[in-house]
This record gives structure tokens, C-alpha cells and sequence, in this order.
């Protein structure tokens, strides 16, 4: 039997899509880990869970972030955004559109971040540059190489917003 003893729970309340949840779980927790476990979200994917390929990206308080590497006790107070906040089947956000109009998935794997990364730059640059737009993008990574028709699809959303 070891002496080492648990972390203790904490309960932290979240805003997440616009709804407000109670969840509980150790500080250090990814946040990642409690939006899919927890709250069965499937937008933000597992990829390296170093926050470097960008799968996990989700905004928070307008910022795209890494869920795989934020820990839930820094997401208590604040606005989280997923994929599935966005739009809904019945009317897709103007970004979801343009992904599709522009046929920007191959496997798929990576859209959840160049999505949620795109939306956050287009939120704070309505009307970005394609050399912003590929600066924005590169961090997040796509091993089908589809990054043409990503950076189309950023810009197809730009020219759609007011």
C-alpha cells in the first residue's frame, strides 16, 4: 500500500457554449479531457497532448487555447467555446460554411482547431490578410496537406462577414 495520497477534487463552474456546468475533477486536470469526458464533447480532439498540433483548440474569453494543456482550474469564470458552440446543423456558423464550401477536409482530424483558430482570428480581424491568415494557421498542423484549402476557406469566411 502506498503512502501517497490523492489530489482532492475540486468543484469548479464552468460556461461552456453558452451553458453553465458544475463539474469536478483534480486542479490540474486538461480541460480537454473534461469537455470530451465529461461534458461528451467531440469537437476538440486528442492529437499530441503537448499543445502543439492544435486538434484540442477551443476559445476562451475570445482566445483560441490549447484544451489539452489548460488545466480546469484556470477555466472557472471564464467563457469556453467548442466547435459545437458555434452553430448547429441547422445553420452553421459562417466558418463551418465556408470549410465545406471550399471542401477543406480530408481525414478531418485537424478542422476542429483550424475552425476554432480561424473564428478567434476572424472575431479580432474581420478582414485579415492570406499571409495573417497562414501566420495564424501555422501552428495548428494537417497531415493531409489540404492547408490550400483551409487558407480559402478563412478567407471565403472573411469576405462573408460584415
Amino acid at each position: 500500500m502506498s503512502d501517497q495520497t490523492l489530489a482532492p477534487l475540486k468543484t469548479v463552474t464552468l460556461d461552456v457554449n453558452g451553458q453553465r456546468v458544475v463539474v469536478s475533477a483534480m486542479a490540474d486536470t486538461p480541460l480537454l479531457l473534461i469537455l470530451r469526458n465529461d461534458l461528451q464533447l467531440n469537437g476538440p480532439k486528442y492529437g499530441c497532448g503537448l499543445g502543439e498540433c492544435g486538434a484540442c483548440t477551443v476559445i476562451i474569453d475570445g482566445v483560441a487555447a490549447r484544451s489539452c494543456v489548460f488545466p480546469l482550474s484556470g477555466a472557472e469564470g471564464r467563457m469556453i467555446t467548442t466547435l459545437e458552440g458555434l452553430g448547429s446543423r441547422e445553420r452553421l456558423h459562417p466558418v463551418q460554411q465556408a470549410f465545406i464550401d471550399e471542401q477543406a477536409a480530408q481525414c478531418g482530424y485537424c478542422m476542429n482547431g483550424m475552425i476554432m483558430t480561424a473564428k478567434a482570428l476572424l472575431d479580432r480581424n474581420p478582414h485579415p490578410s492570406e499571409e495573417q491568415v497562414l501566420n495564424e494557421l501555422s501552428a495548428n498542423l494537417c497531415r493531409c496537406g489540404t492547408h490550400i484549402e483551409i487558407v480559402r476557406a478563412v478567407m471565403r469566411a472573411a469576405r462573408q462577414k460584415p
